[in-house]
């Protein structure tokens, strides 16, 4: 590390200090207070950290000590310039280090799950095969609209997913290059899936598998050399690291023989006027080939802070811990008769921290509304962007609509709409046992206000 880069870090030394990990990371926002409709205010319960987790105080305080040093990346001959370029660089270090790449692995930084996927779907080769369950987040389940795509349908075991995905490879045309793409942990029930077993399978069969990393890695510790995938994507801003950057981190040649994501400075390393008018111009070989334009660099140091932090808290305390959370909330659910959990591959199913679940008689929108407005508890309801996912667990049984409709039922069609609750290494167990209580109230006493229906989302009436 250059003695650029330890100015900053120096300054970060003292406020960066790792956490104890036996209760709660602390997080930005824990100390927050919310109005409540029915008076007076409440310390906001943040159980939406599958959409995006709340920043870890460790990321604000690394960031914040790293400002007045930014500069121009790449660009540079100045000090702060050559610091924040140093800065940048050894992040894609870090993160390379968490993801336990390979040596000849590349590390490009992008600006989303959703950004990565759709990177390596430009750079696949021609007359490429996609296979997609039906299950993924919309994030990996509509890049590839230019392939071949097989969509798998929704497996109800881990195994019958690997059965699933070998015969598909197995039916294949016999030639041209293939991909797989799977989660690591659902969005919508949480489970895990058998990365490893998928990963033999499709290369058993010639093909490569990009791991959809985005609810994996803040919950697991995510290794591209014992998983064996060929590419992880993932999120900062579900990493605990704000600021809108993302990951694609895996096998450097279908990136390198792909025309640049983006085309402009930063990914051309010669440009030149042709006889006729036009230009030549020869590309990065390297990351920089698809990370055109001035890169976020403090995203992208707020990733690689997060990736820090958590490694020094410790996986296997932070997986214990969060496995407490799971077992109290799915304890106090499952004492509500009138609550269904979704689940595509049964109770037993080792998860990360993220449960969808049905009320009979309630619409979703309209139970999430209530314990936001009544109780300060921060949770989603709708589809998740996996559509098709919670379409499959919720079309055989019919919701009774609420007082409020779901924004995604059309007109005349029935409300298909969940409520998600999800939480990780910030949640202190007060949250997770206010959420419990106020499910029960609810459900035995229902809302204590009036709601309606504002915009297609359900809202307290005034």
């Amino acid at each position: 590390m250059s003695a650029f880069l330890n100015a900053a870090t120096t300054a970060c030394a003292t406020a960066a200090e790792g956490p104890a990990c036996e209760g709660p990371l602390p997080v930005l926002g824990r100390d927050v207070t919310v109005p409540l409709v029915t008076g007076g205010e409440v310390t906001y319960a943040a159980l939406d950290y599958a959409a995006s987790a709340p920043a870890l105080q460790r990321v604000w305080d690394d960031v914040a000590a790293y400002a007045p040093y930014y500069g121009s990346v790449h660009r540079g001959a100045g000090y702060l310039s050559q610091l924040s370029t140093d800065l940048f660089e050894q992040s894609r270090v870090t993160v390379a280090e968490f993801l336990d790449c390979r040596p000849s692995d590349q590390v490009v930084f992008t600006r989303s799950t959703t950004d990565s996927l759709n990177l390596l779907a430009a750079a696949l080769p021609a007359d490429c095969q996609v296979f997609v369950f039906e299950t993924e987040h919309h994030a990996s389940l509509l890049p590839w609209g230019d392939a071949r795509v097989t969509y798998l349908n929704a497996p109800r075991t881990p195994g019958e997913a690997v059965a699933t995905l070998e015969r598909a490879l197995a039916d294949r045309e016999p030639y041209g290059p293939a991909l797989v793409c799977v989660t690591g942990a659902s969005n919508v029930t949480g489970e895990l899936w058998p990365v490893k077993e998928l990963a033999a399978a499709a290369h058993a069969h010639g093909a490569r598998i990009v791991l959809d990393a985005a609810q994996l890695a803040p919950h697991h510790p995510v290794s591209v050399r014992e998983l064996d995938v060929d590419w992880v994507a993932f999120s900062g801003h579900k990493l605990y690291a704000p600021f809108g950057s993302g990951v694609l981190a895996g096998r450097a040649d279908w990136l390198q023989e792909a025309e640049p994501y983006l085309a402009g400075g930063g990914a051309s390393r010669k440009v030149a006027r042709r006889e006729d008018g036009g230009v030549d111009v020869e590309w990065h070989t390297t990351a920089a080939r698809h990370e055109a334009g001035s890169p976020n660099v403090i995203g992208v140091y707020s990733i690689a802070s997060a990736c820090r932090a958590l490694q020094e808290a410790g996986f296997e305390n932070l997986v214990a811990r969060e496995e407490h959370l799971i077992a109290k909330v799915r304890e106090g659910l499952a004492e509500v008769p009138a609550v269904r959990v979704l689940s595509l591959f049964g109770d037993d199913a080792p998860r990360v921290g993220v449960i969808s679940f049905v009320v009979d008689g309630w619409n979703s929108s309209h139970f999430a509304a209530a314990l936001s407005a009544e109780y300060g508890i921060g949770v989603r309801d709708g589809l998740f962007c996996a559509h098709p996912l919670v379409r499959t667990l919720l079309g055989s049984e019919p919701q009774a609509q609420g007082e409020c409709g779901a924004p995604e039922a059309a007109p005349g069609e029935r409300s298909l709409n969940a409520i998600r609750v999800s939480f990780g290494a910030g949640t202190p167990d007060e949250h997770v046992e206010r959420f419990v209580g106020a499910v029960k109230e609810l459900v035995a006493d229902g809302a204590k206000w009036q709601y309606r229906t504002e915009e297609g989302r359900c809202v307290p009436a005034v």
